[in-house]
């Protein structure tokens, strides 16, 4: 998923509803395409929608074709680029081309298997919905994919039609410190997909005033981070500089499957950090997942400038790896 979205669960709603319902799945991509592979549009048979194939391209195509394959209870496998003259008219102009999977609830896709898809997704729970085109045949894969997992990539297996949909639980970010940066960090780490909490026992710090309609907490960094979870898809940021704040959260991290962790501090403060922990019975290669000095070296000074480098270093992480 691009950001925090409810698109299979509003088609469930809608069919339960009555109105009918259909998922139209980017499956293919090839150039310049506005939408990454994976990303959904639902469609109500009353011509309702939400989510986007193409950022708005070919919206309206994908929506006849959904509610005549609705109608007629079948699937559809649509293709549009820049060389297809129906797809001109309606707006892909961009140089890519784009193939869409058009999926009725129902005749199509099990009722069943999309409330197994809703229920894993409400868990927090990775799953991928694979779809073998050539055998029309449907399941929930837990278990395998580990790599189109780790990178958040949805794609057709190689040399098949076999297309896996990656359903990663929703980003968080839980930052231990609500400072300037945090300030800074916060918004831009929602604008990025993130669902942001913030952690600070100190009520001033971390007040609604600072971080309006943001999840706060003035529990002790551990109690907090215990309450929160912390899964593959959260990202820890710990920036209070206080090692009585920040080593409890760190310890329930390091020993977790979150996928980033980054503390704030200069190379020195961060050698003490690592003393610390090697005292505590941490061994090299778990200490070794702390980024810290915090942030890509951009040369950044401002608070502003810092939440912007440890984003970008939270992305690379995501995307390419620790290693990257």
């Amino acid at each position: 998923m691009d950001t925090v979205d409810a698109i299979p669960e509003t088609a469930l709603a809608w069919h339960r509803a009555g109105k009918g319902a259909v998922l139209a799945t980017v499956v293919e991509t090839w150039g310049s395409a506005p939408r990454r592979v994976g990303s959904q549009l639902a469609i109500s048979g009353e011509g309702e929608i939400e989510g986007s194939v193409s950022g708005g391209c070919v919206e309206g195509a994908v929506i006849v074709e959904a509610i005549e394959a609705l109608e007629k209870g079948e699937k559809r496998e649509l293709e549009f680029g820049v060389s297809d003259q129906d797809a001109f008219t309606v707006g892909l102009a961009c140089g890519g081309t784009i193939r869409v999977l058009v999926e009725p609830v129902g005749p199509v896709l099990p009722e069943a298997l999309l409330e197994d898809l809703v229920a894993a997704r409400a868990a927090r729970e990775p799953v991928a919905y694979v779809v073998d085109l050539d055998r029309s045949d449907r399941w929930l894969d837990r278990s395998g994919f580990e790599q189109r997992f780790r990178m958040d990539r949805s794609g057709f297996e190689p040399d098949s039609r076999v297309f896996v949909g990656i359903h990663n639980p929703p980003l968080r970010l839980i930052v231990v410190g609500a400072v300037h940066i945090a300030q800074a960090l916060v918004p831009m780490a929602r604008l990025a997909g993130y669902d942001p909490a913030v952690i600070d026992p100190r009520e001033t710090f971390a007040s609604e005033a600072r971080f309006p309609g943001t999840r706060l907490s003035h529990d002790w960094p551990d109690e907090a981070v215990t309450a929160l979870g912390l899964d593959t898809r959260t990202a820890l940021v710990l920036l209070t500089h206080d090692a009585k704040l920040d080593d409890p959260a760190l310890a329930l991290a390091l020993r977790s499957g979150c996928f980033y962790i980054g503390a704030l501090g200069s190379t020195r403060t961060h050698g003490k950090r690592v003393a610390r922990l090697t005292e505590a019975g941490f061994t090299e290669a778990e200490i070794d997942r702390i980024h810290g000095p915090i942030g890509l070296d951009i040369g950044a000074a401002s608070p502003a400038e810092i939440a912007v480098s440890i984003l970008a270093e939270m992305t690379r992480v995501l995307r390419r790896g620790d290693g990257a």
